[in-house]
């Protein structure tokens, strides 16, 4: 399958979630608090390179691929490279929030499955005890029927577009930098896209 079309997979997949979410989100009444930030800069953030794989596109289309790889290949800064603080108390933002990965998607608004089969809301300490009335509540609606987005029905979507880079699962960082090489690979010995059918 080409790499234009897997993209446009995941950013089907992405465009359901968005929407489911955003019900979500409007139902539960939990929100993120405005420029926190901080759920990105967790040193062991993992995820998939297939969900950074419209990213790694976006970047090749721009011209930014190589030299996005070359900072990848030289940092050992284990904080996502697409996270940008934007003061010392420690607030930031997703310098390319449009082409966020998966992970990023679900967390404050996903849920897990415990071992006993309930669903648990996965969000941060600080939704949990800023927001506490409305993440209690939210977690006794879902046990009751509330729809929430769950991660692992997500990442079985993903795995179905492609596999491989769906199940391989990595640092945030190492995940970013297999997206970029599958894009560059791909295209070493194709057509431009949408300068030819080689690529479609």
């Amino acid at each position: 399958m080409s790499i234009e079309r897997r993209v446009q997979l995941v950013e089907n997949l992405f465009h359901q979630l968005e929407q489911e979410s955003a019900e979500f989100q409007k139902s539960s009444g939990i929100g993120c608090v405005s420029g926190c930030g901080k759920c990105c800069t967790y040193p062991d953030v993992e995820a998939s390179p297939l969900e950074f794989l419209p990213w790694a596109f976006h970047l090749f289309l721009n011209g930014q691929a190589e030299k996005t790889l070359e900072i990848l290949t030289k940092t050992n800064h284990p904080t996502c490279l697409i996270y940008k603080p934007l003061t010392i108390l420690g607030q930031g933002r997703c310098s390319d929030y449009k082409y966020r990965g998966l992970i990023c998607r679900l967390f404050g608004f996903g849920a897990n499955t415990d071992k006993y089969g309930n669903l648990r809301l996965a969000t941060c300490k600080i939704i949990k005890e800023g927001q506490a009335e409305k993440y209690n509540t939210t977690n006794e609606a879902i046990k009751k029927g509330l729809y929430v987005p769950v991660f692992t029905e997500y990442y079985m979507q993903l795995n179905q577009i492609d596999f491989y880079l769906g199940n391989k699962i990595l640092p945030i960082n190492k995940a970013l930098k297999m997206a970029i090489e599958e894009v560059l690979q791909y295209y070493a010995y194709r057509t431009f896209p949408g300068a030819g059918k080689e690529c479609i």
